[in-house]
């Protein structure tokens, strides 16, 4: 049974843009993996609002702060 739903998706989006995809988790992974980046959901929120979805971000951001922020 599935219980996820746009409402529900949205309530751990941290996306700042208004591209229509928030919450609607399939579409906004199939956009940026075409685009070779990850959602903003990955990134901090003060990270996030920069706009740089590239993996190498992720990658430093992670290094520099720790896993910790991804929980």
């Amino acid at each position: 049974m599935r219980t996820c739903t746009v409402e529900k998706n949205k309530q751990n989006c941290n996306c700042s843009f208004g591209c229509g995809k928030c919450g609607v988790c399939c579409e906004c992974l199939s956009y940026h993996r075409r685009r070779g980046e990850l959602p903003g959901c990955y990134f901090p929120a003060d990270i996030e609002s920069g706009g740089n979805r590239s993996v190498a971000n992720f990658l430093s951001v992670l290094q520099q702060r720790g896993p910790g922020y991804l929980k």
